[in-house]
Parts: structure tokens; sequence; C-alpha cells
């Protein structure tokens, strides 16, 4: 689970390591023992976060209007292929 420094909590560390989840969270300045974290991979969390930035400019992604799951699924979908086709026809 990649995630920042305020998901840093013993509790949360020990119930992802309870279901076999590999914790990539680095730890608050004030923790008194260091955890070592996977740095390449945690720098990979800012594309995942900009990817929902982009898909939340659709306001149905944003406001969910879709009330089934299949529905709202099927409008990322949608938004996804949108995004995408804007480096493809760029290329």
């Amino acid at each position: 689970m990649l995630a920042d420094k305020g998901y840093d909590a013993d509790a949360i560390r020990a119930d992802l390591a309870e279901r076999n989840i590999a914790a990539v969270i680095p730890g608050r300045s004030n923790r008194r023992v260091k955890i070592e974290h996977d740095r390449a991979l945690y720098k990979q969390r800012n594309r995942i976060e900009r990817m929902f930035g982009h898909l939340k400019i659709n306001r149905a992604i944003a406001t969910r209007y879709d009330q089934l799951a299949n529905s709202f699924l099927g409008m990322v979908h949608l938004a996804t292929a949108r995004y995408w086709l804007k480096f493809v026809h760029a290329a």
C-alpha cells in the first residue's frame, strides 16, 4: 500500500502486515525507531495521485452521479480512455 506520512501509525502497519500487504509508507520525522521504505516505489505514488486528479476533472466522476457501481466504472473507463487519447493523438 502506497501512502503518505499521515498513515504512519503502528496500528495501520500491523493491520497491513496481518493481511500480508507491503506497506510503502515513509516514517514521520518524530518516530523513535526509523522504518525504511522503498523510495523508488514511493515516487510512483505521485503518478497515481495525478491520474486521480485528471479523472476528477470530469464532474460525473467527482460527484458520483451514477448510482450503480457498473455505471460509475464505465464512466471511469470512458474518462481514462479520453485522457489516454490525448497522448496517443499528440504522438
